[in-house]
């Protein structure tokens, strides 16, 4: 007789195998994936700026050239109506040429003059009035740059100003402008040092 007994499939310890099984599978499956979730790559932080903020960062970074050749353009404009200005006032080698021109002419002239002071004024006033009305002509340009010069930042974007040296080279010269502008007017119409008068 045969006494060896055959496992029952509906016995409890059958019942509990089955499932132990699943859970060790299961188990080995979570510890592989886990240095796999470990040295996955953090995610990146999210931007701190917005849009707006970037839009205005690119904005200003195209601006940045233009203010630099705005910046150079009136440096030099500065620079260049100071010398204007200067050149105008300690007399300029056009105004003597043109003066020294305009005393050739008058001697000519002055040969068919009938009295002294015509000789006088072709000889003498017709050339410094030429003197003056030409260093009058650059005081006018160096002020209307300089003039140009500081009111430009007013025409453009708001709270773009000048370098300092810029503004104070650009009064600089709206003064000597000015100066000379006055000072060749009246000389240019005999108010100041008129013409001598024959006795």
């Amino acid at each position: 007789m045969d006494t060896t007994k055959t496992a029952d499939p509906t016995a409890p310890e059958a019942d509990t195998a089955e499932p132990q099984a699943v859970e060790a599978a299961e188990a080995k499956a979570d510890l592989k994936d886990a240095p796999a979730a470990e040295t996955e790559a953090p995610e990146a932080p999210e931007a701190d700026l917005s849009d707006e903020d970037l839009e205005e960062e690119l904005h200003d970074e195209l601006d940045e050239p233009e203010q630099r050749s705005e910046g150079v353009g009136a440096a030099a404009s500065a620079v260049v109506a100071a010398g204007l200005g200067l050149v105008a006032l300690s007399g300029s080698w056009v105004s003597r040429v043109i003066a020294e021109r305009q005393t050739l002419v008058g001697q000519i002239e002055s040969v068919n003059a009938a009295t002294t002071e015509a000789k006088i004024e072709a000889l003498y006033g017709d050339a410094w009035h030429m003197t003056a009305l030409v260093n009058g002509v650059l005081s006018t340009l160096a002020l209307l740059l300089a003039v140009f010069v500081l009111a430009r930042p007013a025409f453009g974007a708001p709270g773009r100003t000048l370098p300092t040296w810029v503004r104070a080279v650009s009064w600089a010269a709206v003064a000597l402008g000015a100066l000379g502008v006055l000072l060749f007017g009246l000389m240019y119409f005999d108010i100041l040092a008129p013409l001598p008068k024959a006795a």
